[in-house]
């Protein structure tokens, strides 16, 4: 892979309404670079220093006019609810990157995928090889679990009345404002086909940050330790989800419970003020 930066142009951010796409398409913005945002709503954000583009990868529709003129892509979308359509998307996205002549394209994977036989984490390999095989200039990060969805698994999870976690399991959480800082920085140089991965500061007993984050969120459950079974509970007991040797985020998961905890309390505060306001009036 060349280390040749791209031609300068305009940045196409996908996924740019999730976890970390928004964050990626607020840093592009800030460092003054031309950006488009693609999205498959039919409803387009009107926000200032952004052109919002409608696209859906799923179908290809609207690919060809949101990728014209586009120089660097930085694909961050996912459907997670239906994972099986990130292949099909993929594809289309690929083609449309070549039809357009786009120099560059940064993508979005996590480490372990190779080492876990999930569902998910199948569809995340499959999607680099065909970002490899593709024509396309590529560069493809791998990081560790995202903090706010782990919060979104234990916040799940805490339904019932105890909160299942894998037994012997480890994890790293790093922030995903950090790892959008990097897919940005990333994009403004040259392809150079799979960087280095890009892990958290401090590697965790998947049952220690279920307990922590209980405590956080003021919830009494038990942590139910459950040995996930086959090459996938092997892998994830072996620290497949993990990156030791590149833990170079600095954002700690107690960093992000302890400001959850106090955005939590500023809209409580907020919502409580607003209902005592309703009742006065």
């Amino acid at each position: 892979m060349s280390n040749e930066l791209p031609n300068t142009g305009t940045i196409l951010v996908t996924g740019a309404t999730g976890v970390l796409g928004r964050e990626v398409l607020a840093r592009v913005k800030a460092a003054g670079l031309p950006v488009r945002a693609m999205t498959r709503r039919a409803d387009l954000p009107d926000e200032p220093g952004v052109v919002w583009v409608r696209g859906d990868l799923l179908s290809g529709e609207g690919l060809d006019a949101a990728f014209d003129g586009v120089a660097t892509v930085i694909h961050c979308a996912s459907d997670t609810r239906h994972p099986k359509n990130d292949i099909p998307g993929f594809r289309h996205l690929l083609d449309a990157a070549e039809r357009a002549g786009v120099g560059h394209l940064v993508n979005i994977s996590i480490v372990g995928i190779d080492r876990i036989p999930m569902t998910y984490y199948n569809i995340k390999l499959e999607g680099e090889r065909l970002l490899a095989a593709s024509g396309v200039p590529w560069t493809n990060l791998r990081a560790t679990q995202f903090p706010e969805l782990l919060n979104m698994f234990f916040g799940m999870g805490s339904k019932l009345p105890f909160l299942i976690a894998p037994s012997r399991s480890t994890c790293q959480p790093v922030d995903q404002g950090e790892v959008a800082d990097r897919l940005v920085a990333l994009a403004q140089g040259g392809p150079v086909g799979h960087a280095e991965e890009f892990g958290g500061p401090r590697t965790y007993l998947l049952t220690d940050l279920a307990k922590s984050w209980l405590k956080a969120a003021r919830k009494r459950r038990p942590v139910l330790p459950v040995r996930i079974p086959g090459k996938a509970g092997a892998g994830l007991r072996a620290g497949a989800l993990t990156t030791p040797d590149h833990a170079v985020g600095v954002r700690t998961w107690e960093d992000y419970l302890a400001e959850k905890a106090a955005k939590d309390g500023k809209a409580k505060k907020a919502k409580k003020a607003g209902k005592i306001e309703t009742t006065a009036n």
